[in-house]
């Protein structure tokens, strides 16, 4: 039980660390040598854990990038009230909860698209299955909007989702040019002119 237990710790030590390495420097730079160094563990006990650096970043999207996004957009999504006020609410109070690091640093799901959704079909489709379940549930409030007689009856639920998904994704790479928030707070009066007008 104790031997299962360090080897439970050592697999989320190198998760952790990989996941931090990978969101600060890129995927592709940040080598196996360097989550050894940073974890101060061995390449054995890494390749005990993983067959290879693929093998660990499908593990970070699916158990880090992935559970990020669950509980910071889609959990949200699910709680009772006006949809238009529980859509406004997410995306902005999501937008400003992040601390400086993570707004220099960006989205690190967005991180990934950019730089291997490209490079490798299991990481697109590990990265694809995180938008498709937030456009899923985004769809779903934005119907139930629709029967509640909040959101306008003639617009595309599965369009209004593609939309709010991709300008905050884009506002979060966007805002890594600049130094401080006002390009956040621009976005975040664009965001709530855009839901002004979904009103029924």
């Amino acid at each position: 039980m104790q031997q299962e237990l360090k080897s439970e710790l050592t697999k989320q030590t190198i998760l952790n660390e990989s996941f931090k390495l990978f969101y600060e420097n890129g995927f592709k730079t940040t080598s196996v040598d360097k989550i050894m160094k940073a974890t101060k563990l061995t390449k054995g006990a890494f390749y005990h854990h993983y067959k290879n650096k693929k093998e660990l970043g499908l593990a970070v999207i699916s158990l880090k990038v992935q559970k990020r996004v669950y509980e910071g957009m889609i959990s949200p999504l699910y709680q009772p009230g006006n949809t238009l006020t529980i859509l406004e609410n997410t995306f902005i109070d999501r937008l400003k909860s992040f601390p400086i690091y993570e707004k220099k640093h960006g989205c690190p799901m967005n991180n990934f698209i950019n730089e291997i959704a490209d490079f490798e079909t299991a990481y697109q489709m590990a990265l694809r299955s995180i938008i498709d379940e937030w456009k899923s549930v985004l769809i779903q409030l934005i119907e139930r909007g629709k029967e509640e007689k909040t959101i306008r009856k003639n617009i595309s639920s599965k369009a209004v989702a593609v939309y709010l998904i991709s300008a905050f994704e884009g506002i979060r790479g966007i805002r890594k040019l600049y130094n401080n928030d006002e390009i956040l707070e621009e976005y975040i009066q664009g965001l709530s002119l855009y839901l002004t007008q979904l009103k029924a």
